[in-house]
């Protein structure tokens, strides 16, 4: 029997972020190469996105993934 992996809960301060700049949604989803619907779902934490997007969402507020998801570790 394989064991189960843990399930990490990730949230983010995309939403945050965008503020600060004064970004739309669809400003920072064509900065990234993706929809709206995919930032929405990414801010609202009904999409966990793959690592490729991750990293061009931190590169382009110039932070690390760190700094724009935050896995918490209960």
């Amino acid at each position: 029997m394989t064991p189960k992996r843990p399930r990490l809960k990730v949230s983010n301060r995309l939403r945050v972020l965008r503020a600060e700049e004064g970004l739309t949604q669809e400003q920072l989803a064509a900065d990234v190469g993706v929809t709206r619907v995919t930032i929405n779902c990414v801010e609202r934490g009904e999409y966990l996105p793959s690592l490729e997007l991750g990293l061009l969402l931190a590169r382009r507020f110039g932070r690390t993934v760190e700094e724009v998801f935050i896995v918490d570790e209960k």
